[in-house]
């Protein structure tokens, strides 16, 4: 990982510090991929998160927001110090995103398999308004194992939404187990095939690779796109990495919190 990486990890340490909870797996895991679109393909203004031009990001897998949130402070949608308020009583940034109450979040989620279902809104209203912003969807690999997510999945292909990309985290893990045992989503890239998208497969945590994938899109411009990310839960911290017993912690330590600052350190 690079300095930017880190600093990016550090800052949702600093959440899970402020709040003493949070998902950690699924926030790390997230964090290259939500680095390069904002930094390299969404256009947005953290001073008028309104502007009708924006691109619309949904993160659909809401309970990785600790990524979202150092994300939005690292481009000013949010104060920094705030991150450190993180699921206290007073705050507004919460266990999950919540549209309306934190700046450049498009969409209350976290009762998965709903953000793709308002994507595909999303890209049908700006196709019908003849408008040309893109609508990206970060949806979890367990999250998708929602009938919703497929059935949203259909339509985005009969309405042949090319300024929609769905992203997917793919790091092997939910909750309580591996994807495969839990139930397996192989042939996952052929099954979006078939559900009429184009499908890219990249390594989540690489930012170059995820750069040159973003040049590419609209891959078709009769059809939506999805992006396979392979990744690594918990990536940054190796003894929890890959490890669903930290998809989420409560009543976390000091001393946690501090073996996680040495790691980034």
């Amino acid at each position: 990982m690079d300095q930017r990486s880190k600093l990016l990890r550090k800052m949702i340490v600093e959440g899970l510090e402020g709040g003493g909870r949070g998902h950690l797996g699924s926030s790390m895991s997230l964090v290259e991929i939500l680095r390069v679109l904002y930094d390299s393909y969404l256009k947005f203004d953290p001073a008028n998160d309104k502007w009708e031009k924006r691109d619309r990001l949904i993160l659909s897998k809401g309970h990785g927001c600790l990524a979202l949130y150092a994300i939005l402070a690292d481009k000013g949608f949010i104060e920094r110090e705030e991150l450190k308020t993180f699921c206290r009583p007073e705050a507004r940034i919460g266990g999950h995103p919540e549209r309306g109450k934190i700046p450049g979040v498009e969409a209350s989620t976290g009762a998965l398999g709903h953000g793709l279902p308002m994507g595909v809104g999303m890209a049908i209203a700006a196709k019908l308004r003849k408008e040309d912003h893109r609508v990206v969807v970060i949806c979890g690999d367990g999250e998708i194992n929602e009938g919703s997510v497929w059935e949203a999945a259909m339509s985005a292909s009969k309405h042949k939404l090319s300024n929609l990309t769905v992203f997917i985290d793919y790091n092997k893990l939910q909750s309580y187990g591996q994807t495969k045992e839990v139930l397996d989503l192989e042939p996952l890239a052929d099954k979006w095939r078939s559900f009429g998208f184009e499908v890219i497969e990249v390594d989540g945590h690489d930012v170059n690779a995820l750069e040159e994938v973003l040049k590419q899109l609209p891959v078709n411009n009769e059809k939506p796109t999805t992006v396979i990310c392979h990744t690594i839960k918990s990536k940054g911290f190796p003894y929890a990495e890959g490890k669903a017993e930290w998809h989420h912690k409560s009543n976390m330590k000091p001393e946690e919190i501090a073996d996680m600052y040495k790691c980034l350190d």
